[in-house]
């Protein structure tokens, strides 16, 4: 039997830690036909004195330890955290608890802003590892020892895996399943709760770029005027000549300020707006290419599938408005 401790901070998302729960006992349920022995045998903890954790949507869940009083050097399968806290203080008590723990775990695995808490155990070093995709920057920037996977909605890197936002850790806890006791069961428990086994796309996180504002200034300005002038010259050269510096300077400047190349960022805001109206409207892929800047239907294609594995067509029998479907 695979024991499984699932650790809750206060103030996420419950649905997290009660969903994996949800698919790890369905995983009991469907072996006990063939096996009387239970796949999983689950524990969840939480720092909360009272055993109360307190969810985001004012939901309460009631784990069945403090996780203070869990000896860490007890060998577990699997340890996951579903989340990073709310609190330095909880978020500590979890790493210097996590430390204790790793080395006596087969595995340890997070999910979403969790990712955060191993980076500060140390366990992510050198990895390859992902987390929400809110946070991908933040990781990489504060831990550069980290190989930030930006893509998949989940990465193993020997035996520890992460995940992206929120409902990844439904399909990650799918590989741990099919990784624990094969195809066939995990197959099984996808369809009895009517999930993708591997979702299609390459398994994206489908999100936003965050593309951070300037302040007030010449580069301010500049990010005003590309939305509305997407089809426009926007080499290095013409913006830098449009806030009247030279393109090394402004290279430099607008790096400096919203944290990404001149070059990426008028991908990206091409980027988006092709999504959006890939999503809103009905378009043709080549006359949204034109009007986003791209050119043409086989450049946005290529854009598309380096950034999201999903082509524009792809893109939009997914994501397309429910009106337009």
């Amino acid at each position: 039997m695979h024991t499984f401790l699932i650790i809750v901070p206060d103030g996420g998302m419950l649905f997290e830690a009660a969903g994996i729960a949800d698919i790890l006992m369905q995983a009991n349920r469907l072996r006990s036909e063939d096996d009387p022995k239970p796949a999983y045998q689950v524990t969840v903890a939480t720092t909360q004195p009272h055993r109360v954790v307190h969810g985001v949507s004012g939901l309460n869940l009631l784990a069945d330890h403090r996780l203070c009083d869990l000896d860490p050097q007890v060998p577990r399968d699997t340890v996951l955290i579903t989340g990073k806290g709310l609190t330095e203080e909880e978020g500590s008590d979890v790493v210097q608890w996590l430390k204790r723990a790793a080395p006596h775990a087969g595995r340890v695995v997070s999910i979403c802003g969790g990712a955060m808490l191993l980076a500060q155990t140390g366990l992510l070093d050198c990895r390859h590892a992902t987390t929400h995709w809110r946070l991908l920057d933040t990781l990489q920037s504060t831990y550069p020892s980290i190989i930030v996977e930006r893509g998949p909605i989940y990465v193993q890197d020997g035996n520890v895996w992460t995940s992206g936002g929120v409902s990844s850790g439904f399909d990650l806890t799918l590989a741990l399943i099919e990784d624990d006791h094969g195809y066939s069961l995990a197959r099984d428990v996808a369809q009895d709760l009517v999930m993708f086994l591997r979702r299609p796309g390459n398994q994206a996180q489908f999100s936003r770029y965050l593309l951070n504002e300037a302040a007030e200034g010449p580069v301010r300005d500049l990010q005003c005027w590309l939305p509305e002038n997407l089809t426009a010259d926007l080499s290095v050269e013409k913006m830098a000549e449009r806030v009247a510096m030279s393109p090394r300077n402004f290279t430099r400047v607008f790096t400096r300020e919203t944290g990404v190349t001149p070059a990426r960022y008028v991908e990206e805001i091409r980027l988006n707006a092709a999504r959006q109206k890939l999503e809103q409207t009905t378009l043709g892929i080549e006359q949204i290419a034109l009007m986003t800047g791209f050119g043409g239907g086989l450049n946005l294609r290529r854009v598309f599938e380096r950034n999201l594995q999903l082509t524009p067509s792809e893109y939009r029998d997914r994501f397309c408005s429910r009106k337009l479907a």
